[in-house]
């Protein structure tokens, strides 16, 4: 809003007004890679706002960076690294976006593109990067897939990092989304979650008008089963069935073991706490018996934090050795047991009449 100019003395003001004009709280940031309507293409820009979001890459005339912003941001998102993909869009484009994201410290990653190939390459991008202690996993959506479809794209996908979200959305004028528009609401959702531990399941997603289908339940029997987060809503509320990843398969075989979002977060949450700890605490240290018992120790301290936050529910032993091929190098071995959320309850109910 302009502001006239006079010449009385005085007090004067002007105002704006936008959607969603600043950050939630959320402890993880996301990084996003999408077509905008200006920005420099292939450069990590750092939002705190839909604001700031709209001044760097513009406000979409068809869904594209702006409206994945204004989602992440409703959702709870704090802070959002976003590149701007070139128009083409090839998956090469893609490709340059998610390598500069690879320098920047995110923890969830969405991508405007229902493309496979492209998908897949986000795939190998967040895994690398995992690999690389900057974990990290991604949300993806389709684009007017059915459930067989969705469940063939999971399987394509097949990983632990990989969260794959149907139906496609709704705007607020009943026009159907792709289904980047509900992965990125969910997205959002995922980098506000403070507990890792608590699964996904019946929080709302806000900004999105609709689904564009409604699930049966026995839709949603093999959306799960298929490594598939389906979306319900019930009395206009928007939310996750229960919170899948698409890892389904290990080796061809089925493997339910990586199933539940929550384990690879709790797994995201724990490991990064425990070398934060370690790093701090000997940057600078001898390799002897002595370090290697506080090293031990320290752990232990770490497993306990967890312990008692309920993110995990046992530890079994911590033993910490010198490497017997390089006397530089300490060893540290550990197994924990994650905390699993409650989906389901089951009442036996016995009548007398």
């Amino acid at each position: 809003m302009s502001e006239t100019k006079h010449e009385r003395p005085g007090v004067y003001s002007v105002y704006d007004a936008s959607a969603v004009v600043s950050a939630g709280q959320a402890p993880k940031t996301i990084g996003v890679a999408a077509k905008a309507a200006k920005g420099t293409v292939g450069q990590a820009v750092t939002l705190t706002g839909y604001a700031a979001g709209v001044a760097a890459f513009g406000e979409d005339t068809t869904p594209g960076m702006s409206t994945i912003l204004r989602l992440l941001f409703a959702n709870g998102a704090s802070t959002v690294a976003a590149v701007r993909v070139a128009d083409d869009g090839a998956v090469s484009d893609y490709e340059t976006a998610f390598q500069a994201l690879s320098g920047q410290e995110v923890q969830v990653v969405v991508c405007d593109s229902g493309e496979t190939a492209v998908q897949q390459a986000l795939r190998t991008a967040v895994e690398s990067d995992s690999a690389a202690r900057r974990e990290r996993i991604a949300v993806v959506g389709g684009d007017g897939d059915t459930v067989s479809e969705l469940v063939a794209r999971a399987a394509k996908l097949n990983s632990e990092r990989m969260v794959l979200v149907g139906p496609d959305a709704l705007d607020g004028g009943g026009e159907t989304l792709a289904g980047v528009f509900a992965a990125a609401a969910a997205a959002g959702a995922i980098a506000a979650g403070r507990d890792p531990a608590v699964p996904l399941n019946g929080t709302e997603l806000k900004g999105l008008g609709g689904l564009a289908e409604s699930y049966s339940d026995n839709d949603i029997d093999l959306l799960v089963r298929g490594g598939v987060t389906p979306l319900e809503s019930v009395a206009g509320v928007i939310s996750p069935v229960r919170g899948i990843t698409t890892r389904t398969t290990t080796g061809g075989a089925a493997d339910a073991t990586w199933r539940e979002l929550t384990t690879i977060l709790i797994v995201d949450d724990l490991i990064p706490a425990v070398r934060s700890s370690l790093r701090s605490k000997f940057a600078r240290t001898k390799n002897t018996a002595q370090t290697r018992s506080a090293i031990r120790s320290q752990v232990i301290v770490e497993l306990e934090k967890k312990m008692a936050a309920e993110i995990i529910d046992s530890y079994g032993e911590v033993t910490v050795t010198a490497s017997a091929d390089d006397p530089t190098v300490c060893l540290v071995e550990f197994s924990f047991a994650v905390a699993h959320g409650l989906n389901q309850i089951y009442l036996t109910v016995h009548i007398t009449v």
